[in-house]
């Protein structure tokens, strides 16, 4: 049994607490400062230890962390992590500044600590099964990546204006929330962005200001992306879509499938389609960091994954406020 400590009670804390539990491979503690919430968790789940300040628990012995708190926390609690010799599991996005990032790798390389980016949708089986076919070059080089998606975030998060979200400082906003997480799959699909343009507005979400709605359109290298996203539609639905020298594939997460176009005037066809439940893609995430941990698989997403990433968001806010082009 691997000793996993979650820092950050929030909605994000208590599904992996609830979901390395359900591995049956891990003991967690919490580190949490609020009390109701530090109470209401240690009792639901049976927690046997709990710590109301983060070095209190930094005190003690643990094989690795899963840091929930707001991104602008990550690194520091990471870096002090770090030093005690303890694996990482870093919810995204990895920071809103790459400020301290070197020295955590540099600390994480000097130990080979195990470190890993909590993007989760790299878990996704239709997702994973979408690459593996572009790897595998049955559809020919990558030329086009296209991405359409949105929720009516309310329904989903109806505490969002009491959260992290309501300030870009803490991590908040559509761009570093939700459009972070497709991006991400995006570069690990066809490769890093390079360059990007993006607008972005505040349309519909009560009780905050930062942006519901983005527009970014990216260079990966020589392919071509637009992304589309807001937090307001009443439809749940993304797709993302991969046109390719001999073909398309499409993963679209509403339907937890991948279909591929190829002849000229067809329909899609689904290749595979797959029942998840909610909470699955987080415990198969709490397995890969396990195995990391055991040192029997790779990072799914790995600290200069994720530092890329976080560079993508702070290019794209930085676009809207300049209205212009940023180089990666």
């Amino acid at each position: 049994m691997k000793r996993i400590l979650v820092v950050g009670g929030g909605s994000i804390g208590e599904r992996h607490v609830r979901c390395f539990l359900n591995t049956g491979q891990s003991e967690v503690s919490l580190c949490e400062t609020r009390p109701d919430v530090r109470t209401r968790l240690a009792e639901n789940y049976k927690l046997q230890n709990v710590f109301s300040a983060f070095d209190a628990a930094l005190a003690e012995d643990f094989d690795g962390a899963v840091i929930c708190t707001p991104a602008h926390l990550h690194i520091l609690m990471a870096t002090q992590l770090a030093r005690r010799g303890i694996g990482l599991l870093i919810e995204k996005p990895l920071s809103t500044s790459p400020h301290g990032v070197d020295q955590l790798s540099e600390i994480a390389e000097s130990k080979n600590l195990p470190v890993s980016i909590a993007y989760v949708m790299r878990q996704h089986p239709a997702l994973q099964a979408m690459k593996q076919a572009l790897d595998s070059d049955r559809f020919g080089r990558a030329v086009q990546i296209v991405y359409t998606g949105g929720q009516h975030f309310p329904l989903y998060r109806p505490a969002y204006r009491e959260t992290y979200y309501t300030r870009h400082e803490t991590g908040g906003g559509a761009i570093q929330d939700a459009l972070t997480h497709t991006i991400n799959a995006a570069e690990w699909l066809v490769g890093p962005v390079t360059k990007l343009v993006a607008d972005a507005e505040h349309c519909l979400l009560e009780g905050v200001d930062v942006e519901d709605t983005v527009h970014v359109i990216t260079r990966h290298g020589s392919v071509p992306g637009s992304f589309s996203l807001n937090q307001h539609q009443p439809a749940n639905e993304s797709t993302l879509t991969v046109l390719c020298e001999r073909g398309a594939v499409r993963f679209e997460g509403h339907n937890s499938s991948w279909s591929s176009c190829v002849e000229p005037g067809s329909e899609w066809k689904i290749e595979e389609q797959f029942s998840l439940e909610r909470d699955d893609l987080f415990v198969s995430q709490a397995k890969a960091f396990l195995s990391q941990l055991d040192g029997k698989s790779e990072a799914a997403c790995s600290l200069a994954d994720g530092l890329q990433t976080l560079r993508v968001n702070l290019a794209a806010l930085e676009s809207v406020d300049t209205e212009s082009w940023k180089h990666l």
